[in-house]
């Protein structure tokens, strides 16, 4: 309009108009999403709920990479089945969790959680959770946090004195994960599960080694009195193990909170 001879108002003046008619915004279609959901699980017993996820490992080729897929029970801690592929998809996450569930057993979970990859996300694992009448609960975008045993036993794997800096094959990958997972879920004493290792308690026969335990510590405490000012005690089994326990912030209560309060 200037370079027509005419002159209304300054740009700013024009922008403010045009604000306050609403006519200054994003007019193409946008997608929304909603907030995503922060999980909250707990486990009471073994089998209730698990946790899985997919970690890379370096291989001596640059720029080349094994993927590992790992399965563990958030009660007892103890990995259920592990895989070592060349690729990461959805059809490998689906008969990897059909091989969990045969290696353990036949027995299934209530619940697997896991973060949000591709492969976790895929319609192959969702169709299969939905086939098994299994819940499926995933990470908030993101967070770490809300997948914490899988996360725990990757960083333990990895700091483990004996890693390797790179794996030459996945034959050598699977060796190493091989011997990893066989003394961590049966000579691993977990700091977590009352210094037990994970397969005890899976399968149940942690409170026998429990009460033995107490047995070996009451007949030395009598047979040496002048040792204690009061009776030892060992550390605890897990009664549950939590994804997310729920805080007064949540707005929810938690089992412990509801005791107290009854």
């Amino acid at each position: 309009m200037l370079d027509r001879g005419t002159y209304l108002a300054s740009v700013s003046t024009m922008y403010r108009v045009l604000r306050a008619r609403g006519l200054v915004r994003e007019r193409r279609a946008q997608a929304r999403h909603e907030a995503k959901k922060k999980p909250h699980l707990v486990a009471r017993s073994p089998n209730e709920v698990w946790s899985w996820d997919i970690t890379r490992l370096p291989s001596i080729e640059r720029g080349k990479y094994f993927d590992l897929y790992v399965m563990i029970d958030i009660f007892s801690r103890c990995v259920v089945h592990w895989e070592v592929h060349v690729r990461e998809s959805g059809e490998l996450a689906k008969q990897f969790i059909e091989n969990c569930i045969r290696a353990n057993g036949g027995l299934a979970p209530r619940t697997i959680h896991s973060d949000r990859g591709t492969s976790m996300t895929s319609k192959s694992v969702a169709s299969l959770l939905s086939d098994l009448d299994i819940i499926k609960s995933h990470s908030r975008p993101r967070v770490s946090n809300d997948n914490p045993y899988s996360e725990a036993n990757f960083k333990t794997m990895k700091y483990c004195p004996v890693f390797p800096e790179v794996f030459g094959s996945a034959q050598d990958a699977r060796s190493f994960c091989h011997r990893f997972f066989d003394y961590y879920n049966h000579r691993h004493y977990h700091s977590g599960i009352g210094l037990h290792t994970p397969f005890t308690v899976h399968i149940g026969t942690a409170q026998a080694i429990q009460d033995k335990r107490q047995d070996t510590i009451e007949e030395f405490r009598v047979a040496n009195p002048q040792r204690f000012t009061r009776r030892p005690s060992l550390p605890k089994l897990p009664t549950e193990a939590w994804i997310n326990e729920p805080s007064d912030d949540d707005g929810l209560t938690s089992s412990s909170d509801e005791e107290e309060a009854a």
